[in-house]
C-alpha cells in the first residue's frame, strides 16, 4: 500500500436521509456518506473504500432509523484510494 498522503477524522451529517422514505434511509446515509467523501477528499467514487464497521454502525438500529450523524477516520492514499473507518 502507498503512503498516507492526507489523514482527517470528519463528523459526516445524515440528517438528509430522513427525506428518503423509512424503509430506504439507511441505503440513503450510505449514499450521503460516500457522496461526502467524494467532495471532501477529491476522489472518484470508484476509488472509496468504506469500511464495513461504518455499515454495521448505520444498520444497528435497522433501516427505518440510522443515526442523524457519524464520526469517521478517512486516510487518503498516495494512489489516489481513499478509506473510511469509523473513527
Amino acid at each position: 500500500m502507498a503512503d498516507v498522503v492526507k489523514e482527517q477524522i470528519y463528523t459526516i451529517p445524515l440528517r438528509a436521509a430522513k427525506l428518503a422514505p423509512k424503509w430506504k434511509r439507511a441505503n440513503r446515509s450510505m449514499t450521503l456518506i460516500r457522496k461526502y467523501l467524494v467532495r471532501h477528499m477529491k476522489a472518484d467514487p470508484a476509488q472509496i473504500k468504506i469500511d464495513s464497521t461504518i455499515n454495521e454502525l448505520i444498520w444497528s438500529r435497522g433501516s427505518e432509523k440510522p443515526p442523524s450523524s457519524i464520526r469517521v477516520r478517512v486516510a487518503k492514499f498516495e494512489d489516489g484510494e481513499v478509506q473510511a473507518e469509523v473513527a
